[in-house]
C-alpha cells in the first residue's frame, strides 16, 4: 500500500470515528470513492479543458537562451535538433516497439542546480517546431517547482491538485500557451508531501493516461534530481526516455555512476553536457549529448 493510500485509509477511519487526523494523515479533501471517480473522469475529451491560456514573454525567454524561432543562434538550434531527432525516433519510430510509454520522456540530473529544467524547456520548445507532433511539458520538479518563474506565467493549479485530487480531470490542469503546439501542466501549489506524491497510484494512471492517449505528443517531466529524492526513481519506471544532465566541470563521475545505476535497464538513457566551454565568443550553452540504452 502507498503512502497516500495508507494516509487515505486513516482518515477514513478517523472520520468514522470521529477521532481527529494529524497533519501528516490530511493529505487530500476529496473522499477515497472521489478520487477513484476521478481517475475514471480522466478519459474525457481536452475539448472540456480549462480555456486559460498562459501567454509567455518570447522577448524574455530569446533575451536568456530559450529557443524562440528565429532569434536564437543556429549552433544552439542545431544541438536541441539533434537530441530531440533520437527523442521522436525512439517514440514513435521503430525503437517505440522495444519501450514501455515511449512518448514519455523524463530529464533530471545527479543533483540540483545542473541545468536541467533550462534542458526541458528547450527540449520542449525545439519539437514544438515540429509540423506533426505537439509536446507537454509537465514542471514535475515539486518540490523545487520553476517552471512558471523561467517561462513567466503566474502561479496556477497544476501536477500536486491533480495528485492530490482536487483537480478530477486532466484536462483542468493542461495549459495551452501562446506558443504553436507547446502545453504546459504547471507544478501547482507546494504540498508538504509533494514527493510522496509522485510514488502514488495516482501518478501512475495519469503517466499512463498520458502515454496512451495522445499518439502524436511527446511529453517532456522536468524531474527532481535522482540522488536523494527517491521518488525520482519511482518516476523514472513510468518513463519510457531518460535524460541525465551533467554540468561539465561540476558534475562527479561518481555521481552520474550513483544516479543512474538503479534507472530501469529497459529505459532508453542519453546524456546531456550542459554549460559546456566552446570559445571565449560563446561561452555556456548546450553542447554535448550522447545516447544509448542502459
Amino acid at each position: 500500500m502507498s503512502t497516500i493510500e495508507k494516509a487515505l485509509a486513516k482518515q477514513k477511519i478517523a472520520q468514522q470515528g470521529n477521532t481527529p487526523t494529524t497533519a501528516t494523515e490530511d493529505v487530500v479533501t476529496a473522499a477515497p470513492q472521489k478520487i477513484a471517480e476521478s481517475v475514471a473522469k480522466d478519459t474525457s475529451s481536452e475539448n472540456h479543458s480549462n480555456n486559460e491560456i498562459l501567454e509567455l514573454d518570447k522577448k524574455d525567454l530569446e533575451s536568456r537562451g530559450f529557443l524562440i524561432d528565429n532569434g536564437t543562434r543556429k549552433s544552439i538550434k542545431d544541438e536541441f535538433r539533434q537530441i530531440k531527432r533520437k527523442l521522436l525516433n525512439n517514440a514513435f519510430g521503430a525503437s517505440s516497439k522495444t519501450l514501455n510509454n515511449s512518448n514519455l520522456v523524463m530529464v533530471s540530473s545527479s543533483k540540483p542546480n545542473e541545468g536541467k529544467t533550462f534542458i526541458s524547456i528547450n527540449l520542449a520548445l525545439s519539437i514544438a517546431l515540429e509540423q506533426d507532433k505537439t509536446v507537454l511539458l509537465i514542471d514535475a520538479d515539486v518540490l523545487r517547482p520553476s517552471m512558471n518563474r523561467e517561462l513567466g506565467f503566474k502561479q496556477v493549479p497544476g501536477l500536486i491538485e491533480y495528485l492530490l485530487g482536487e483537480k478530477y480531470d486532466i484536462s483542468e490542469i493542461i495549459y495551452s500557451t501562446n506558443i504553436d503546439k507547446l502545453k504546459v501542466i504547471p507544478a501547482g501549489e507546494p504540498h508538504h508531501l509533494s514527493n510522496e506524491l509522485l510514488a502514488s497510484d495516482r501518478m501512475e494512471s495519469l503517466a499512463k493516461e498520458l502515454a496512451e492517449r495522445y499518439p502524436d505528443r511527446i511529453v517532456i517531466f522536468d524531474c527532481p534530481p535522482l540522488i536523494g529524492v527517491t521518488e525520482t526513481l519511482v518516476l523514472a519506471n513510468l518513463m519510457g526516455q531518460a535524460l541525465v544532465v551533467v554540468e561539465e566541470s561540476k558534475t562527479l563521475l561518481a555521481d552520474i555512476e550513483k544516479a543512474t545505476e538503479n534507472l530501469n535497464e529497459d529505459l532508453a538513457l542519453g546524456l546531456v553536457l550542459n554549460k559546456a566551454i566552446r570559445s571565449h565568443k560563446d561561452m555556456y550553452g548546450y553542447y554535448g549529448y550522447g545516447y544509448g540504452t542502459k
